[in-house]
Order: structure tokens, then C-alpha cells, then sequence
């Protein structure tokens, strides 16, 4: 799960992090009030208007403006709010800004970025930190990969003094920069631990010339399946800055993800619906979704999964690929017997079943009068689906 960047800066202030703070608007009515409440609770007299969405690189496609005056201010936050804004995050067809942020303008000495995630291959959390705050992580990597510093902290430990100082050191901190430095990634790293985050962003982090340090930015990921620990964060979430079809998804506890091709893919099984849309592609095809049904599929499972995908008027061809380890196939079968006849399904459906219960299951297919194409073995299957797909948009 995602927040925006007013909320990250949220929980940053509740572990002691030093922000840049500002208010938050969705209604143009207010752009005039909320500049003043910051001018006034600042003592600001420049400002910085900031588009809310899921997306980094909003300074790129205009969705960050630096204005002198109040009057720029408000023009600024006037066109932000409201428009369609592109960045190399959003799709091709950007994301509407349905929020903004009117924070105060800081005067910037120097840029710096810092980062918490777990480093799966080496099972330790790794922080990363950079001179080269403003830019993407991804550029620093591949330009500049010696600007990045990686320091791995055990989780049984936590974060050590001596490696705080050590990346202090290696930014070039001094002085009481470096006291705040250390100070602000020790509290950032108690805030990643304890919010269950995926990864924590600072990006930029900075010394003004008031020699304080500060975050600009902030973003945060959670990790979904320690939510329920979290009631807090999870009101925090927007569905409108998701697809629409993935938050229906959700409402059933199924795992979809929106693609950009034709097949349509219901799959029981991660790793299964990643090799099903891999044989895919091998065979010519493009998957059209993600959508792990789980290991717990039923009739309604099923239901639901199919007008998920039917949702998308892209899908020309649906491939059920199953394997009946702890859902019976008897089971599925049932439930795509009943999803063809209530949806009255126009496009081909190719199925394929194995495991346990699975000639039943292929005798009720087989005997349900519905129109499905029986596949032998998952590669026949994407054979058959890619080529169903392919006459059907012919």
C-alpha cells in the first residue's frame, strides 16, 4: 500500500523527523486560505506547491512549482489542482491531482538522499544513502553508482550508533548537521520497523542554509499482509489513486494486477500465474492481468474473478490455469460451469486442470454443455488461449 506525501510526513513527525510541513488542499475555494495559515503558522512569505499523487517525478511533469508571492502561489495551486498530471511513474495517460500540498519554500544548501528496505538476498534490512538527492535512485544507480552508500543492519540488532556515524562520515555531515543526521536515521529506522514499511524514501533529504536538516519528501510502502496491525495507515489509503478493477479485486481478496495485453489469466498461485503469463508470452501472447485466485478458490472465487477480467474490454481470450493442491479442481470446475452460464460469456475460455480431483473436474466441464476449450498441459494451454485471443481480434 502507498500513501501520499502529506501523510508520510505524518508519521515522520510522530517519530521526531524535522519535515517540511504545509497544508493540504482538495477544493480550489481553499488554494487562498491555506497559503495564508502557512504564511501565518511559517512566517512564510515563498512557498512551494506540491501535487498529492502515487508518483515520483512530479517536478518533471509540473506537478511541483516554486512560487515567490502569494499571488503565484495561488495561480500555481490553481492549475496543479485539478489537472492530469504525467510523470515517468504514472501511466501514459497521467494521473488526475485530486490534492495538493502548500508547503513553505526552504532555502536549500545541499541535496542528499536516504532509503530503508529489505535486501531479500542477504535477509537484512539495507539503508542507502547518496550525495545526490533530487534525482532518481534508479539514475544514481546506473551513473554514479559509487555516489551510493549501502550499509545492511541486522534485524535481530537494529540500527548501530557506529553505523549511523559511518554514513554520516560517508555523506560528509559535520558539526551539528551531523548530530541531527544521525539522530533523524536512527528515528527513521524505528519508523520503518514499526509501521511495517516495505521501504521508507527521503528523497530529498536536506541542509538548509539555517544549517537545519531536513526532510523535503517522503514516501512509504507497507507491506499489505501486516496491515491488520495498522489501522492507522490503512485509513490513510486512497483509493482513487489506484485502478479501479484492482480495488474491486481487493474487495473479494483477490490478488489482480492490471496489464497492458489480451489474455485474460485466472491462476491459482504467485508463482503459478507468474510462469502461466511467461509461457505466455513465449507463445506469442500478451497476459492481460495478474490474478491469483488463491489456494482457497470456490464458485463465488471464480465468479468474482471472471468479472474482474471481463471488466476489461481489452481481454479477448480467458486461461484458467489451475493446479488442485489445496482447492479441489471439482471445485473450480463447478464455479466456471456456473460463471459461463450467468455471464454468458462471448470469448474463448481455455482451461486447464491438474491435481487433485482433476478428472472429475474435466468430466463436469466435459458434460456442462458450456463452450470451453480443454487444454493437456500448460504449454497446450497458452498455445491454445494465445491463438483464441489472436482469431478474436482478427
Amino acid at each position: 500500500m502507498k500513501i501520499h506525501e502529506y501523510q508520510a510526513k505524518e508519521i515522520l513527525k510522530k517519530y521526531s523527523i524535522p519535515i517540511q510541513d504545509g497544508v493540504v488542499v482538495d477544493n480550489a475555494d481553499a488554494v487562498e486560505s491555506a497559503i495564508n495559515q502557512v504564511s501565518t503558522t511559517f512566517n512564510a512569505s515563498q512557498f512551494v506547491i506540491k501535487a498529492q499523487v502515487h508518483a515520483g517525478g512530479r517536478g518533471k511533469g509540473g506537478g511541483v512549482k516554486f512560487s515567490s508571492s502569494k499571488e503565484k502561489a495561488i495561480e500555481n495551486a490553481k492549475n496543479i489542482l485539478g489537472m492530469t498530471l504525467i510523470t515517468p511513474q504514472t501511466s501514459a495517460e497521467g494521473q488526475l491531482v485530486q490534492k495538493i500540498m502548500v508547503a513553505e519554500a526552504l532555502d536549500i544548501a545541499k541535496e542528499y538522499y536516504v532509503a530503508i528496505t529489505l535486501d531479500r538476498a542477504k535477509s537484512k534490512n539495507v539503508i542507502m544513502a547518496s550525495t545526490e538527492g533530487g534525482m532518481e535512485i534508479e539514475e544514481v544507480a546506473e551513473h554514479s553508482p559509487e555516489k551510493i552508500i549501502r550499509v545492511w543492519v541486522e534485524p535481530a540488532h537494529g540500527l548501530q550508533g557506529f553505523q549511523a556515524r559511518y554514513i554520516a562520515f560517508k555523506l560528509g555531515f559535520e558539526g551539528e548537521q551531523f548530530k541531527q543526521f544521525t539522530k533523524l536515521l536512527s528515528n527513521l529506522y524505528k519508523c520503518y520497523i514499526n509501521t511495517d514499511a516495505s521501504i521508507v524514501e527521503v528523497n530529498p533529504l536536506v541542509i538548509t542554509e539555517q544549517g537545519n536538516v531536513v526532510a523535503l519528501d517522503a514516501k512509504f510502502n507497507f507491506d499489505d499482509n501486516a496491515l491488520y496491525r495498522h489501522p492507522d495507515i490503512v485509513e490513510m489509503r486512497d483509493t482513487n489513486e489506484e485502478d479501479p478493477t484492482e480495488v474491486e479485486a481487493s474487495k473479494f481478496n483477490l490478488n489482480y494486477i492490471k496489464l497492458d495485453g489480451n489474455v485474460g489469466c485466472m491462476v491459482n498461485g504467485a508463482g503459478l500465474a507468474m510462469a502461466t503469463m511467461d509461457i505466455i508470452k513465449l507463445k506469442g501472447g500478451d497476459p492481460a492481468n495478474f490474478l491469483d485466485v488463491g489456494g482457497g478458490a470456490n464458485v463465488e472465487t471464480v465468479k468474482n474473478g471472471f468479472r474482474i477480467i471481463l471488466s476489461d474490454p481489452n481481454v479477448k481470450a480467458v486461461l484458467i490455469n489451475i493446479f488442485g493442491g489445496i482447492v479441489r479442481c471439482d471445485r473450480v470446475a463447478n464455479g466456471i460451469i456456473q460463471a459461463v452460464k450467468e455471464l454468458d460469456l462471448k470469448i474463448p475460455v481455455v482451461v486447464r486442470l491438474e491435481g487433485t480431483n482433476a478428472e472429475l473436474a474435466k468430466q463436469l466441464l466435459s458434460e456442462s454443455g458450456v463452450a470451453i476449450i480443454p487444454a493437456s498441459g500448460l504449454a497446450d494451454a497458452a498455445e491454445k488461449v494465445v491463438a483464441a485471443a489472436q482469431g478474436a481480434k482478427n
